[in-house]
């Protein structure tokens, strides 16, 4: 038995769906795009959607149409893909890590502020693995010394806060659409906001400043003469991409009812193991499960490597626990101390969940890390 850490759930809907695109020969940025952004608006509550190549390229349009320059600072965690901090560098600014609350893995609230200096401009919290940040605490601390709130929200789609999706609670947001989150459009990501002139000047810097877009010209009935009042990318979407990502979001309430069933299945086994602890997940959100993580702890028999390469002789794939950026060669120059980061990043394996994931797959991911640690 093989078993992959995460597989897309596609078939052949998303098949014919390209298939349909490629016929209509409209494969770049064009009407299907801008279907996708209305339907993933919607469905998160925000009013406005603007589609890039990916959520990386997403957290730098946000920043740069912010103003976020060089001198500038953003505080950000640590503990998140490397994308996160340089997104920031990407706009000549600089990261500011801050460490994590140890039980939910996301940006520690209370040590926002003591990061903050003159030079802050934006706190940038990351939604860990889907599992959302307290987003009232970080707006009311944003509110109370006038900074900008990009959530970076790559793995977070479907998960709510108090009730409603993220990206809907008036902050930009961005998401991503790789294929291990939980939609795919191969690459690709999103940008939420309410701010129409954000929407707009988003719309224009990933199509490299123009003025107007490739459709509003080739459906005018007029001539057009485009210009480009700003600098911009080119971080424009394909529709080829946009297609597959209006079939998935169609599966995605059966999507996120299999990873939670799954999820809910690991809670119960490894809870039981004394080496073991679960995700915390606080009453007020519900998570998504992108990714389902467990921390191994002192008494744990091996340690978290170890225990990789015994599942991968099982036939089990896993991945370490989500990276600490500060400890990275191209960020060691921060000289952070953020010892909970640390610990975490140390001490956490990634195992094996997906929609086509089989029980008896489950089964064996859950005897053999049993087998392992007790």
């Amino acid at each position: 038995m093989r078993i992959e850490v995460a597989k897309p759930y596609l078939d052949e809907q998303e098949q014919k769906a390209v298939a349909d695109v490629v016929a209509s020969g409209w494969i770049s940025q064009g009407p299907k795009v801008a279907e996708f952004e209305k339907i993933f608006a919607d469905y998160v509550g925000a009013q406005y959607s603007v589609a890039t190549t990916s959520c990386t390229t997403a957290l730098h349009a946000a920043l740069a149409v912010s103003g976020i320059g060089p001198g500038d600072e953003v505080i950000v965690p640590s503990l998140s893909f490397i994308a996160t901090a340089n997104s920031v560098v990407h706009c000549g600014a600089t990261s500011v890590f801050v460490d994590i609350n140890p039980e939910t893995c996301n940006m520690d609230i209370n040590k926002i502020e003591a990061a903050l200096t003159k030079k802050t401009k934006a706190i940038m919290p990351v939604h860990q693995m889907g599992l959302p940040v307290d987003i009232d605490s970080i707006n009311a601390i944003a509110q109370k010394h006038n900074l900008i709130v990009i959530e970076d929200a790559a793995c977070a789609i479907g998960s709510e806060y108090k009730g409603k999706r993220i990206g809907g609670h008036g902050n930009t947001a961005c998401f991503s659409f790789h294929p291990r989150k939980v939609i795919t459009t191969g690459e690709g990501g999103m940008i939420t906001t309410n701010n129409s002139e954000v929407a707009e000047r988003l719309r224009r810097f990933r199509h490299h400043g123009m003025s107007v877009s490739d459709l509003e010209r080739h459906t005018s009935q007029k001539i057009i003469i485009e210009s480009y009042p700003e600098i911009g990318y080119n971080y424009r979407m394909t529709d080829m991409q946009a297609a597959m990502g209006i079939v998935q979001m169609k599966k995605l309430p059966d999507i996120l009812r299999i990873r939670r069933a799954i999820a809910g299945k690991y809670n119960n086994a490894f809870s039981k193991i004394s080496c073991l602890r679960v995700p915390e997940v606080p009453e007020y959100v519900q998570h998504n499960y992108q990714s389902y993580w467990v921390e191994l702890l002192d008494n744990a028999p091996v340690n978290r490597n170890e225990l990789m390469q015994r599942l991968l002789e099982k036939g089990i794939s896993s991945r370490r626990g989500v990276m600490a950026i500060h400890r990275e060669p191209c960020y060691s120059r921060h000289n952070a101390i953020l010892l909970l980061t640390e610990r975490i990043t140390e001490n956490t394996i990634i195992l094996p969940l997906y929609p086509s994931m089989a029980d008896d797959e489950v089964r064996h991911v859950i005897d053999n890390v049993r087998n392992i640690l007790c």
